[in-house]
């Protein structure tokens, strides 16, 4: 049974052939500042005066009314484990963030490998572009077998419910690649899904897939996942966006609908849409929505919003990817689970990693290099 789950192919996924939007007079990047390694822009709910940009080394910088403010609105540099891959990589802010000051952030701290760390912490009682960085309460460890391969994303769904994307851990350095991503037994591999604001240190919601499973951890959403970096919650739709790296031959961008949990995406047994590892099982695999080749000087799938800004009404609904080597920015359609078009919106970001959403719907996107832009409508002529 192993070797049959782990050689049977997963159906090409194949967008059909769709004209192009025509972008020539559609969006445009304008800079709005620049930062320290960005990976993440992001705002509290209905603040429309701030947003916040996550800096890899371990602070939080914020822009009030376009302008940086001097002092970071949260510092965790002496906390954070700063290489390639891990860092401070994620915030998200409590759905009543408002009246709570509670905000959640994902971040690799010094203990072993860089173990993660998914950690609670509340605003300045007198000072709303201050953390108070003594409040910390850390929810989740995850420990690491290795440094890479962290996922690092936080959101909450339209459920009120955190969810977090954890990457296997290991590219194989230490344990054959995917080692972990089918082993249910561990959170490495997955998409997790908790509720931070009850129980101690949190709850698993009832509904959770594999609640009441033997062997499995209840927290688990999704897994056969390599290293999702970054994911997206449409809250209009519900639908969860997975961008998942890959190995070194397809990128991949994994599907969750919103009455859908529990899916396996097929790493190690596959890689996008190609067999990778037949010795592993695989059970239920299920096809990325789009794949596409390590070529053109792509390297790896960096996800990606789906764009909600009234501004932008020639790309409403319409889920925005891009790759950290190409730095091309494409914008597909998605209808009942098939990608209806695809179409480069002839943007290139050097060093891509992040997509991000204010609280206005606005879209961002950021560069290693440490530029930051906003996506606009293109001026007229």
């Amino acid at each position: 049974m192993r070797g049959a789950f782990g050689v049977s192919v997963k159906p090409p996924v194949t967008p059909p052939p769709t004209p192009p939007v025509d972008t020539s007079d559609l969006v445009s990047l304008t800079r709005i500042g620049s930062f320290e390694r960005p990976v993440l822009v992001t705002a509290p709910p209905g603040d429309t005066r701030r947003i916040f940009v996550v800096e890899q080394a371990g602070t939080i910088r914020v822009l009030r009314d376009g302008e940086l403010l001097a002092r970071p609105f949260l510092d965790l540099r002496d906390k954070v484990k700063l290489l390639s891959e891990p860092g401070l990589l994620s915030i998200a802010f409590a759905p009543d963030y408002a009246t709570s000051g509670r905000f959640y952030v994902f971040y690799n701290s010094t203990a072993g490998n860089g173990d993660i760390h998914i950690s609670e912490f509340r605003r300045h009682p007198t000072d709303p572009d201050l953390a108070d960085v003594y409040t910390e309460r850390i929810l989740l460890t995850i420990v690491k077998p290795w440094e890479n391969h962290n996922g690092g994303m936080l959101q909450f769904g339209p459920d009120g419910l955190l969810y977090v994307s954890v990457g296997d851990g290991d590219s194989g350095i230490l344990n054959p690649p995917g080692f972990f991503a089918q082993r249910r037994d561990e959170l490495l591999g997955s998409v997790l899904r908790i509720d931070a604001r009850a129980g101690d240190p949190y709850a698993v919601p009832p509904d959770n897939p594999f609640v009441g499973v033997a062997n499995v951890r209840p927290e688990v959403w999704a897994y056969g996942l390599r290293n999702p970096w970054r994911f997206w919650i449409d809250h209009a739709t519900g639908s969860m966006f997975v961008s998942d790296a890959g190995n070194e031959r397809r990128e991949e961008i994994d599907l969750v609908a919103r009455d859908q949990s529990g899916l396996n995406f097929g790493w190690p047994c596959f890689e996008g849409t190609l067999p990778f590892d037949s010795s592993t099982a695989c059970a239920g695999a299920v096809p990325p929505l789009l794949d596409y080749p390590r070529a053109s000087g792509s390297c790896a799938v960096i996800g990606g919003v789906v764009v909600r800004d009234a501004r932008l009404t020639a790309l409403a609904g319409r889920y925005l990817y891009g790759d950290f080597c190409s730095g091309r920015i494409t914008a597909v359609a998605v209808e009942n689970g098939r990608v209806t078009s695809s179409d480069d919106l002839g943007l290139v970001v050097p060093e891509l990693t992040s997509f991000g959403v204010d609280a206005a719907g606005r879209v961002y996107v950021m560069s290693l290099r440490g530029d930051v832009y906003r996506l606009d409508p293109r001026p007229a002529p």
